[in-house]
């Protein structure tokens, strides 16, 4: 997790020199060889995703200086990171897919580079030491490219659309339009100065730190997401968007934006999604953000992503359930983040319950008589064959992870009574609010609260190939 203190980073010096990087290509690494010291991973240590994220150094806060042409779908780019070294460094990696790098520093002085598929290897010119904080600055540019894996949510990351880009990111797509240690493990606050085009709308995460500023037929956008965010939870979505903004009934800022073609869902979105704010307010404790809403692009995506403070849904209309699913990441996924992607559970079990919860609130149906019209399929339904506490990391979102993960949690709480579960939700999230969260974590305050041994209620429902007896 980053630091938790304020950085102020001055965006709009950063990038004096962006012009001047080469148009046709990265300027050649120096030759300079690393001094003594020791080398950062080039993953953050995930099993499963073994060169996702990077070792030796915690990022606080990252810097996103964007410049987008969507009609040459071309990106001039600079990123200041500031991280402290985690253990001595002589050199240490940054997760970038494509791109050519025009230049990068640390501290201030020149440092080689080098590429080799999605990492950028920065060396310093001198080693950092254990517990220093160090600043690197990375000039690039290029078109963004997608990564298309039919495993998971299939096109993810900065993805151009007919006026713009739609830009989801999990699970580790950030690194297609920012070098990043890119995993949920190494939270940060970010700044964004997004510029594009006149007459287009950027959209980032958190708020607006002043009036768009226009000059030269460009807009630019300056956004500020001051609390802990994982990378792939950030973006930059711009385009033709129609906005509706204001707060909701108990005082939080909303914004909902939709491209012109989902207009008619515009109120909706906006009335809806400050309804489910302020209720899973009441239900699992204060809002962990300081504002709320929702997009709604053209990309004909099929799926929605729920972006820290803004969820983006790729070209439908969302309903109530799918709102308040999204919403309800915002503590579970966003403020309480997964160190690990096999505890993904632990994020979309949460969501797809507060659905169920949802209906109950709205008086259309019983999270029970949900439970049981899943739990009523056959014991060969391929839903019992996965156990959802071990997400796979070639099927990171199955079924199973967001249903039979939403079961255990009614099979939690119809064990240990509702004033006990609930009460449970909501010192979870209090007690690991910005933070990172596992799945023995939960079971242990499960306990706690209920004062009871659930040892063989989780192993059932979460680790178990086949379906729980007696349920």
């Amino acid at each position: 997790m980053g630091s938790t203190r304020r950085i102020a980073v001055s965006l709009t010096a950063l990038l004096a020199v962006l012009a001047c990087s080469p148009s046709n290509g990265a300027a050649a690494p120096t030759s300079a060889q690393p001094m003594a010291g020791d080398a950062g991973a080039p993953g953050i240590g995930d099993a499963d995703f073994p060169l996702d994220g990077n070792g030796g150094y915690d990022v606080a806060h990252y810097g996103l200086r964007l410049d987008y042409d969507p009609g040459k779908r071309h990106l001039n780019a600079a990123a200041a990171i500031e991280a402290k070294a985690t253990q001595r460094l002589s050199r240490f990696n940054l997760d970038l897919a494509g791109f050519d790098v025009g230049g990068v520093s640390v501290d201030a002085r020149e440092a080689t580079y080098s590429r080799s598929g999605d990492e950028l290897t920065v060396i310093p010119a001198q080693p950092l030491d254990k517990g220093a904080k160090f600043t690197v600055k990375i000039t690039y540019s290029g078109s963004p490219q997608p990564i298309k894996d039919a495993t998971n949510l299939g096109t993810y990351g900065w993805i151009a659309t007919s006026d713009g880009a739609f830009v989801v990111c999990e699970p580790n797509g950030a690194k297609t339009w920012f070098p990043a240690n890119d995993h949920p493990a190494d939270k940060a606050r970010f700044d964004f100065e997004i510029t594009v085009p006149q007459g287009l709308t950027a959209l980032a995460n958190g708020e607006l730190t002043g009036k768009p500023q226009t000059s030269g037929g460009k807009t630019t956008f300056t956004w500020r997401e001051k609390h802990p965010m994982v990378t792939y939870l950030a973006t930059a979505t711009l385009g033709r968007f129609e906005l509706r903004q204001g707060k909701t009934a108990t005082g939080i800022a909303n914004l909902a934006a939709v491209d012109p073609g989902f207009r008619s869902s515009l109120d909706k979105l906006y009335t809806v999604s400050g309804e489910v704010t302020d209720y899973w307010s009441s239900v699992f404790g204060p809002y962990p953000f300081s504002s709320t809403g929702g997009v709604v692009d053209n990309f004909p995506a099929g799926y929605a992503l729920e972006n820290q403070t803004k969820p983006m849904y790729g070209g439908f209309d969302p309903d109530e359930g799918i709102i308040a699913h999204e919403l309800a990441h915002q503590w579970f996924g966003n403020s309480l983040s997964v160190k690990r992607w096999r505890d993904l559970w632990l994020n979309e079990g949460f969501a797809t319950y507060a659905e169920w919860l949802w209906q109950e609130h709205r008086g259309k149906s019983r999270a029970q008589a949900v439970f049981d019209n899943y739990y009523a399929r056959p014991g060969t339904d391929p839903i019992w064959a996965y156990p959802p506490g071990r997400a796979k990391p070639k099927d990171l979102f199955n079924e199973s992870v967001y249903t039979r993960g939403a079961m255990t949690l009614h099979a939690l709480r119809t064990e240990i009574g509702d004033p006990a579960f609930f009460r449970l939700i909501k010192d979870w999230a209090a007690q690991h609010r910005y933070g990172h969260v596992t799945t023995p974590q939960f079971v242990a305050l499960a306990e706690k609260v209920s004062g009871k041994q659930l040892d063989k209620l989780f192993d059932a429902w979460l680790f178990q190939p086949r379906r729980p007896a007696g349920s």
